[in-house]
């Protein structure tokens, strides 16, 4: 009997410890897979729960045919397929920052439930090797801007293509997870990268991010970081690409271009209002809490502010609630200096 078909046995027989190291080893990339179906990290938990409680009910209708990795696999894509039938999405909310008025959006977003993923959950991730036939570059995969694209695909459509461009699988294996025929896999996937490119941003040649932790994302940083906390609305303004996005679920208003987010730049750092950013990392990229100085010395959090690199310069700028912030081991607020 081998090792696997011997904790399998054990399991089976009420062996919680033998189930915990059949699925321990899964337990994160199975995380991120529901993150990227559902773009939220409290949903992603609660079906990543809801998929371990279904493989230890299920247990006894593992025949070993498929990998534990792949049964898995299985269990928690028609789990979170269920949950974007059915979920009641986070809903839109309304600017709230008192004295300050936003200028018109470009436009109202769809995606208000997107919430960041801290850094501890998606190295987890990343580290298992992908199958034969992704396509997609792990840092890319787990990107903001990617994980968007996904929630407004169809949810089977979505599936297929985070099983077999994200992670490699095979379409055979595809379809027996989905309890479909190969050729509505190839059909579906056809559909999804269609619909993936006309929402991805196209990156100019040359533009590719500098490497995570590497001098020149470090001195890119540096750079916005004392910006933004002197309120050097020119000198973060000249940071931008022309074509800067800025979006800040759950609130829809959605801001492109270097003109627009700059008006929206002087609206909050113009104001006499001073921050002091804490840098952390949420979904590959740079990301920082923003903390507010009041009169009374304390700083409080007002939310966790994610930027997208492309060359020298910020391609995109996510501001994201301060409930998100102990997620990331980061405090409601700071104390006097």
């Amino acid at each position: 009997m081998t090792a696997t078909a011997d904790l399998v046995a054990r399991a089976r027989s009420g062996d919680e410890e033998a189930f915990r190291a059949l699925t321990e080893p899964h337990r994160r990339e199975l995380q991120v897979h529901c993150y990227r179906m559902l773009g939220s990290v409290q949903d992603a938990e609660d079906t990543l729960q809801d998929t371990l409680l279904a493989a230890w009910q299920g247990l006894g209708g593992y025949e070993g045919r498929a990998s534990v990795r792949t049964w898995l696999y299985r269990i928690a894509t028609n789990r979170c397929l269920n949950a974007r039938r059915s979920a009641s999405r986070r809903a839109a909310k309304e600017w709230n920052v008192p004295g300050v008025e936003p200028p018109e959006p470009t436009r109202l977003g769809e995606v208000v439930w997107l919430e960041p993923c801290p850094e501890a959950v998606v190295e987890g991730a990343l580290a298992t090797p992908l199958g034969p036939e992704a396509r997609y570059e792990q840092s890319e995969s787990v990107s903001l801007a990617f994980v968007t694209a996904l929630q407004v695909l169809p949810p089977r459509q979505t599936a297929v293509l985070i099983l077999r461009d994200v992670l490699g699988f095979h379409a055979a294996e595809v379809a027996e997870m989905m309890d479909a025929t190969v050729a509505s896999v190839t059909s579906a996937l056809k559909r999804a990268r269609s619909g993936l490119e006309r929402r991805r941003p196209e990156l100019p040649e040359g533009q590719a991010p500098p490497a995570p932790g590497s001098p020149a994302e470090d001195e890119l940083v540096s750079r916005f970081v004392t910006a933004y906390e002197a309120a050097d609305v020119d000198a973060v303004v000249e940071m931008l690409t022309d074509d800067v996005f800025m979006s800040m679920p759950p609130m829809p208003l959605e801001y492109e271009g270097r003109d627009v987010v700059a008006r929206f730049c002087r609206g909050i750092l113009g104001t006499h209002r001073r921050f002091d950013l804490v840098p952390t990392r949420a979904n590959g990229q740079p990301a920082f809490g923003a903390y507010l100085h009041t009169p009374s010395g304390i700083r409080h959090g007002t939310g966790l502010i994610v930027i997208t690199l492309a060359g020298d310069r910020i391609s995109a700028v996510s501001r994201f609630e301060s409930s998100v912030l102990p997620w990331f081991g980061l405090p409601r607020s700071l104390p006097d200096r």
